[in-house]
């Protein structure tokens, strides 16, 4: 039976809707609890700051392998179906990260929190199935805004309750929300029928070379600082990295239904969205790292020695710029277009970063750059998105989003490690505080870059018309 024998879909109310936004907030509050905490991770753990970039971006980067596949399942099979699937997956990573002893147990729970990407694009599908065109993307934003949200409940509570409890409970009471609102959403939301099937299988050879691919370029990044002391380690890991690139590609050009369809993203409107979200999610990377570090670390003349607790109430205003951003991305280009919106995001974006490189020395320079920041990375990813959805078919929403999604978690993991080597390197010998110097590097590379991506975003549509 195919797609268009079935009865047309339920049009949704908004129960299901606001039920799909809470389990987006709930997933969101569990992503963020490491921001606050990283300090105080490391200090437990006794990691080094490269290893605690690794720890901070792992769950992204398993979600840039999970996001295809599940918006490819869910094409093929039904968004809800592989959503209540992929949650239960997620869940059992917080149950993981709350019971981990010690940081190879937390990066396993952190690698199986990381499906919790992969809901983005199965809760678009489901949205765009079952409403209309105009009011799909007001949904679309609020789901990614109520998602953004979530990290202001963690960042907010994980300190705290870190600090009161133990580093276990704060992976924990988000992971019982997930699963709660897991349920309800299963309640809530009537399936979705299936798309279309291309007849082919599910293209794991593609799945293992960008395993590989992100896998080898982590360690680039962990090997890095230290590239003096092992050159030939750093120059076999690039080598070995260039070969995971070409094969992926030449078996993605290859494939009959490939893991990530290179033809798609070929086309202008997903190749430029790709591009601009990268850039972006690299400077809010660059961000969410390095400003916790500078807030708990105290350095001669910079640096505030702040605990977990403080780290999450200076960083709460950026959630609540990010909350609102969500459904802002999606009105303003549902309004203005795309390229406004961008135009809007990147000068944000870069001015925060720019003017961190130069004043970082008050708390409220902290809290106005972290908030820019945030708010930018908000409205374009949500802008990038929804242009997309209206420039693709139904069918292919799950697909094309995704594109997004691995780009957005891409430049995460990029933003993340290279902060984090940054600062391992600028680490004086016998110091555990990493010098000002470091700081005011990774602000001012992620503030060019931004300035750089204007490039793009000139050849851009206005998005309107489109």
């Amino acid at each position: 039976m195919t797609a268009a024998t079935l009865a047309p879909p339920v049009r949704i109310g908004k129960a299901a809707v606001w039920a799909l936004g809470l389990l987006a907030i709930s997933t969101g509050a569990l992503e963020s609890v490491v921001a606050p905490t990283l300090p105080l991770l490391q200090r437990e753990l006794d990691i080094s700051p490269s290893a605690g970039a690794l720890l901070s971006i792992v769950l992204a980067v398993t979600g840039a392998l999970v996001t295809p596949l599940a918006g490819k399942l869910g094409d093929r099979y039904g968004g809800k179906r592989v959503l209540i699937r992929l949650m239960a997956v997620v869940s059992a990573g917080g149950l993981v990260s709350a019971l981990a002893p010690n940081l190879p147990v937390l990066l396993l729970g952190q690698i199986l929190q990381g499906a919790m990407i992969g809901a983005l694009p199965l809760s678009f599908i489901v949205v765009r199935k079952h409403l209309p065109a105009g009011e799909s993307k007001v949904a679309i934003g609020l789901v990614s805004g109520m998602f953004v949200g979530g990290s202001m409940v963690g960042l907010l509570a994980a300190g705290p309750v870190a600090e009161a409890l133990s580093r276990h409970w704060m992976f924990a009471v988000p992971t019982i929300a997930v699963i709660g609102f897991t349920l309800l959403v299963n309640r809530l939301m009537p399936s979705d029928p299936p798309g279309r099937t291309d007849g082919a299988g599910m293209d794991w050879p593609g799945l293992l070379l960008l395993s590989g691919m992100l896998v080898t370029l982590m360690l680039v990044f962990v090997v890095a600082p230290e590239a003096g002391s092992q050159p030939l380690v750093l120059g076999a890991l690039i080598v070995l990295l260039a070969a995971f690139v070409t094969g992926w590609v030449a078996v993605e050009r290859r494939a009959a239904s490939p893991m990530i369809d290179l033809r798609m993203l070929a086309r202008p409107v997903i190749w430029k969205s790709c591009a601009l979200t990268f850039v972006i999610c690299l400077g809010t990377a660059m961000g969410v790292f390095l400003i916790p570090q500078l807030l708990g670390d105290s350095g001669d003349g910079y640096g505030f020695g702040a605990s977990a607790t403080g780290i999450g109430f200076i960083l709460l205003p950026g959630a609540v710029a990010g909350t609102l951003a969500g459904p802002a991305g999606g009105l303003g280009e549902r309004r203005f277009g795309s390229r406004a919106v961008a135009v809007a995001a990147v000068v944000i974006m870069a001015t925060a970063l720019l003017a961190l490189s130069v004043a970082h020395t008050e708390v409220w320079h902290i809290v106005v750059g972290k908030a820019l920041i945030a708010l930018a990375n908000g409205l374009c990813v949500t802008a990038m998105v929804t242009s997309i959805v209206s420039s693709v078919d139904e069918s292919d929403t799950g697909i094309a989003t995704s594109l997004v999604l691995v780009t957005r978690v891409l430049g995460s993991a990029v933003g993340g490690m290279l902060g984090g080597a940054l600062l391992t390197a600028g680490t004086p010998s016998g110091s555990d505080v990493p010098a000002e110097s470091a700081f005011v590097t990774g602000f001012l590379i992620a503030g060019v870059v931004a300035l750089l991506s204007l490039l793009v975003v000139r050849t851009m549509g206005k998005g309107v018309e489109e």
